[in-house]
């Protein structure tokens, strides 16, 4: 339902036209501050839960799987009072966006808890809201990157975009979250066009890719070795793969954990003790474990890369201790990087994103305001539409008494002016006599209302 609905039956065309002019432009000043409050308070609202408000113990209790998105926001719109809602989950964060002029946020908060079977005092204390220009800044900066684990990493946007197909799937997208949305994507491409918010890689996992971008140009032709199981070496295996890498092998200590990622990677694994039989294999190795001494000593790097036929081999340590035997680097065709030669990148990429953050948000500031004037409009059309109706039927009752002139023989010429005066007669009245009731009770503010309804000059100052 849309704004114009929701303010209630237009009057037909026969309502008395002076009276009723009268009571347009009143109510055009009057039924604008309502919803213009409305507009700027809690018409649009959002709740939610991230990573800097809760554990993932919490986070996992009140995800949504994708596969019950739908139900559920049918189930919101239902039974919380909401016209409009979008639902965004992912690892780090749940939050519920709506458009509810009738509704209160508590009611959300209370459907929150209850479809996830959580009392208030349970999720209460790891929730956050926000309402009007608030919920607006909140979006953007979140579908932007800005309010992300990893500052302005690109993913979120894309899970956005997800939320936003499945909510309109649902049926409970419609104009105001339909507009705001349409608006966060926009800005968003604008945020990454206009800043280098995305340049920069701001993780070891993912600057040890780049680096094996910068040495192999295509990195398909490439074997990759990731030796480890862990955190950064999945994310490592999962950048190699997205950047279409050719070959993964996982080598592990513990087997079961290397066939696991090489499972999702694509790859095949192996245990350390057939590493050096497989390293004559690999253009790309990265290490991370948590041995407390070295896994690849210069002895079995020099025997692979002779093995090699001199092909150039990177080697990325990210491991502390290393992994890596330090005089490997003293090998020719083999070039070896340390957690410390991609922390000094790391830095200087992350001040360039934090720069660049701060552009972002003076883009983000401005296009936020352009939303809420596009809001605090919608407050304006059921006067606009009603007024339009009035004056319609001001058009349609004297062009019927021109047109019987007319039919009777009257000169054309004098039957064009006698509409067109008495129509201007018919419109400016109301007004006029508003204008007039507004000076004698000293109105000044209405007055001055009133002039800049209807688009005249200011007064001359008087002495």
């Amino acid at each position: 339902m849309t704004l114009a609905q929701r303010a209630g039956p237009v009057q037909g065309a026969g309502a008395p036209s002076g009276a009723r002019a009268r009571l347009v432009l009143l109510g055009c000043i009057s039924h604008n501050a309502v919803l213009h409050s409305r507009a700027s308070g809690m018409l649009l609202f959002t709740l939610g839960i991230n990573h800097k408000t809760a554990p993932v113990a919490i986070r996992e209790r009140v995800s949504f799987a994708p596969d019950r998105v739908g139900e559920a926001l049918r189930d919101l719109v239902n039974n919380a009072g909401v016209e409009e809602a979008l639902i965004l989950s992912t690892c780090n964060r749940t939050e519920v966006y709506c458009e509810a002029p009738k509704a209160d946020v508590n009611d959300a908060v209370d459907w929150f808890g209850r479809y996830h079977s959580l009392g208030r005092d349970e999720v209460g204390p790891y929730l956050y809201t926000h309402n009007g220009r608030s919920t607006v800044q909140h979006l953007l900066r979140v579908a932007s990157g800005l309010d992300s684990m990893v500052l302005g990493e690109p993913q979120i946007l894309g899970q956005v975009k997800d939320a936003y197909r499945r909510a309109t799937q649902a049926g409970t997208i419609g104009r105001v979250l339909g507009r705001l949305f349409q608006h966060t994507f926009a800005v968003a491409k604008q945020v990454r066009t206009d800043t280098a918010i995305g340049a920069s890689p701001v993780s070891v996992a993912f600057a040890a890719v780049r680096l094996a971008q910068q040495i192999f140009t295509d990195l398909g032709a490439q074997s990759a070795l990731l030796i480890g199981a862990g955190e950064t070496i999945e994310l490592a295996g999962r950048h190699l793969r997205q950047q279409g890498i050719g070959r993964v092998i996982v080598a592990n200590r513990t087997v079961e954990n290397a066939l696991r990622l090489a499972g999702e990677l694509g790859g095949y694994a192996i245990g350390l003790p057939d590493l050096g039989r497989h390293l004559p294999e690999a253009d790309i190795v990265v290490a991370s474990t948590a041995s407390p001494t070295t896994i690849l000593d210069r002895a079995t790097v020099e025997q692979a890369v002779r093995a090699r036929r001199r092909r150039p081999m990177l080697m990325i340590d990210l491991a502390v201790p290393r992994d890596i035997e330090p005089g490997v680097a003293e090998l020719e065709d083999v070039y070896l990087y340390t957690v410390d030669d991609l922390e000094a990148v790391i830095e200087e990429n992350r001040r360039s994103r934090q720069e660049a953050a701060a552009e972002a948000e003076d883009i983000i500031d401005t296009e936020v305001s352009h939303f809420m004037g596009w809001l605090h409009a919608q407050s304006a059309v059921p006067s606009i539409c009603e007024y339009r109706t009035i004056a319609e039927g001001m058009r349609d009752e004297v062009l019927a008494k021109a047109q019987r002139m007319l039919a009777r023989g009257a000169d054309p010429a004098e039957t064009v002016l006698f509409l067109a005066r008495t129509l201007t007669n018919k419109l400016a009245h109301g007004p006029c006599v508003q204008l007039r009731r507004a000076g004698f009770e000293g109105r000044q503010d209405l007055l001055d209302a009133g002039r800049e309804i209807l688009g005249l000059t200011p007064p001359e100052p008087q002495d």
